[in-house]
């Protein structure tokens, strides 16, 4: 757990929902390993250190989470697959901040991968499911939803119906199309390129302001426009929508907010990306 960062009001905690390995060069596509590996540290057989941390967004009206992690029902060799070294303890983290699963007022997905949308369902102890936040809203793009209802050949792989089996067609489930305010000062705003119905986060508060691109920019290495994942759907997309997204919040000094990213969890960019000033929470 990571807390005490500050937006105007709002404070930022980075909670534990897993922490993982993918192959470096699937992470930043047909990019190098000499140039991608001076900024960010590979293992012997090319993974790279990943983890899912939800945030958790204190306001002073509301509690947000955006993201779940990998959640806890991962089989055994699903963990060996995504070398799964440390597991989901979301709900423990919360307890430890005094907050139980039903102080959640809402709950925001950029989009439904099993890594982002694995801890919307959990396991109870009993080995039965149920919605890890039963009283909050779910929001989601509408296009984004569809596709899970939908998925294709490829998107198949990672829109697992055991995550979204138990929220469908619930009043939990609230479908976005383009930009909306979720609560004072934030918002989403769907882009697309990682996915067809991808969606960031904006946070604005007390004159300041950060901007969560999530898998747009999943860690401090991709700021580069043209750095981008294998993993993205619409690459073309991507790059355009990180070339927007950068100009515009590198210029309003806005912090960049990191869901993968074990390094740098927040962090400002001057014009070139290099790293102007960075929050780690390690004397947070």
């Amino acid at each position: 757990m990571k807390r005490g960062f500050y937006i105007g009001d709002f404070e930022f905690i980075w909670l534990n929902g897993g922490m993982f390995a993918l192959d470096g060069g699937a992470m930043f596509g047909v990019v190098p390993k000499a140039l991608w590996a001076r900024k960010y540290p590979s293992d012997h057989d090319n993974t790279i250190p990943m983890v899912a941390w939800p945030l958790l967004i204190k306001t002073p009206d509301s509690l947000v989470i955006i993201e779940t992690g990998l959640g806890n029902k991962l089989t055994e060799k699903q963990k060996q697959i995504f070398r799964v070294n440390e597991e989901w303890n979301l709900i423990a983290e919360l307890r430890d901040l005094g907050v139980e699963r039903d102080d959640i007022s809402h709950v925001i997905l950029t989009h439904y991968d099993f890594d982002h949308a694995g801890g919307v369902v959990m396991r109870e102890e009993s080995g039965s499911f149920c919605l890890t936040f039963p009283r909050a809203k779910h929001y989601i793009q509408a296009t984004e939803w569809e596709d899970v209802m939908r998925p294709n050949i490829r998107s198949i792989n990672t829109y697992w119906p055991i995550n979204n089996e138990l929220l469908r067609g619930t009043p939990n489930l609230e479908l976005v199309n383009g930009e909306a305010e979720i609560v004072s000062g934030i918002r989403v705003i769907h882009t697309g390129g990682h996915t067809k119905g991808y969606q960031i986060v904006t946070v604005e508060s007390g004159g300041q302001s950060a901007v969560y691109p999530c898998d747009l920019l999943p860690t401090h290495a991709h700021f580069n426009p043209l750095w981008v994942m294998a993993y993205d759907n619409f690459p073309l997309d991507s790059i355009q929508q990180k070339e927007d997204l950068e100009r515009v919040h590198v210029g309003k000094e806005a912090w960049f907010i990191f869901y993968h990213d074990p390094f740098v969890p927040a962090c400002k960019f001057d014009v070139k990306g290099n790293i102007a000033e960075k929050w780690t929470g390690e004397n947070a």
